[in-house]
């Protein structure tokens, strides 16, 4: 069974507080996987809901990631992607709009596309908010509801 999410849902799961863990530096360092790098981070939201940090970066073109929060609809082992910042690696078109550009973006959620039988996350629109994957790990932080942890425990760790 497919879960669906109205634009209302999506947006309060989106926004919805993230706590971060102490250790959560370590726990997103990626790891080599048939060219590229990948991490997940499994995080409960404030209100119980399961997200989950996807982060994803090709080996041959720094340009090509993805750094994506998902949540994990109860009842299911599937994920709903949410929100994805892409790198500009490839041309992107929303179908309903027929809008086309080669830029970096960000894909969110909408009831539209899901009602038309696409991937949940197919609309996108073109940003300037971040220019490589670490502005794009930053903005998504930012925008979010991800909460740091506290100062005294993230001073044992150095962000990029």
């Amino acid at each position: 069974m497919t879960s669906r999410y109205s634009d209302e849902e999506i947006a309060r799961l989106i926004a919805e507080r993230k706590p971060l863990p102490p250790d959560y530096i370590s726990r997103i360092q990626m790891k080599p996987k048939r060219g590229h790098k990948e991490r997940e981070l499994e995080i409960l939201g404030s209100t119980g809901t399961e997200f989950r940090l996807i982060l994803r970066q090709s080996n041959f073109n720094p340009l090509d990631f993805s750094v994506i929060l998902a949540c994990c609809p109860p009842r299911t082992n599937q994920i709903f992607r949410l929100i994805r910042y892409n790198g500009k690696s490839h041309e992107h078109t929303n179908l309903i709009e027929g809008r086309r550009f080669y830029s970096f973006h960000i894909h969110i959620a909408t009831e539209r596309y899901q009602e038309l039988g696409s991937k949940e996350d197919s609309y996108a629109e073109p940003t300037d908010k971040f220019s490589d994957f670490q502005g794009a790990l930053q903005c998504l932080r930012e925008e979010c509801g991800f909460e740091l942890p506290d100062k005294n425990q993230l001073d044992l760790f150095k962000e990029d």
